[in-house]
């Protein structure tokens, strides 16, 4: 009879601790979720908040360049991935047979990340061999972190519109890989064009645009591939976004 008690209080005690253990370990994911939502919901709010400063004109967007690649420095690309599903919404969306697939979505709502944000976001994604076709943009600021994969990046200065062809020059050609970024703005390194060299390809983008009032904002397709002229400039053709994915996407 003592040694059936024995055996009832060992497993009563067995079970206590496991279940004590259990606790702690949701407890402990738990609070890992909230940690991670704090972290990258701190780091989107502090894009937020420069974006709020240059289209309140308190930066210039050379500026609002420095100050972001500063904040993409400090990505956690790991926080991030988990903070936007990308194992399972980003993932699950198919990818288009020429060029890039663009996904929006929503953020979750986290203490202290506006419900509003000043910039819109989606996900560009890719299979090898197609890209983020060449293109400029009007009246807008974007920046670009890889999520996973890797491109051949390009990016151009805007030098000179006339109505037929863009005159630009070449001021980046290199690898960009996981947690690497890059700035866009009316005032430097306007056009750029992304080509997946990986078996797929990912890139976040945020994007504030009418940073001028009373103008439109977009994109503008060129063809980088044109005349080349003195100093490094390029003649680049004004070009359709349809025939820009049907030459490069």
């Amino acid at each position: 009879m003592q040694e059936q008690n024995r055996r009832q209080f060992n497993r009563a005690t067995l079970s206590s601790l496991l279940t004590f253990s259990l606790l702690e370990t949701l407890a402990a994911e738990d609070l890992f979720s909230a940690e991670t939502k704090s972290v990258t919901g701190r780091w989107l709010t502090d894009l937020h908040d420069l974006g709020k400063d240059l289209k309140g004109e308190k930066l210039s967007q050379i500026q609002w360049q420095d100050h972001c690649e500063e904040l993409f420095k400090k990505v956690d690309l790991e926080d991030l991935l988990k903070f936007i599903d990308f194992g399972g919404r980003i993932s699950s969306v198919p990818f288009r047979e020429k060029g890039e697939r663009a996904i929006r979505f929503k953020f979750p709502e986290v203490e202290g990340l506006p419900t509003s944000l000043v910039f819109g976001h989606q996900v560009f994604k890719l299979k090898k061999g197609q890209s983020v076709v060449p293109h400029g943009h009007d009246n807008m600021a974007t920046g670009f972190v890889v999520l996973k994969g890797s491109f051949h990046g390009r990016h151009y200065d805007r030098i000179e519109d006339t109505d037929t062809h863009m005159i630009i020059k070449p001021t980046i050609d290199d690898q960009f890989k996981a947690a690497q970024y890059s700035t866009v703005s009316d005032h430097k390194d306007n056009v750029h064009w992304f080509e997946t060299t990986s078996d797929e390809g990912y890139i976040f983008n945020i994007h504030v645009v009418n940073l001028e009032a009373g103008k439109g904002s977009g994109r503008v397709h060129i063809d980088p591939n044109g005349e080349r002229l003195k100093g490094g400039r390029i003649k680049a053709r004004r070009i359709s976004a349809s025939e820009a994915v049907k030459l490069y996407g």
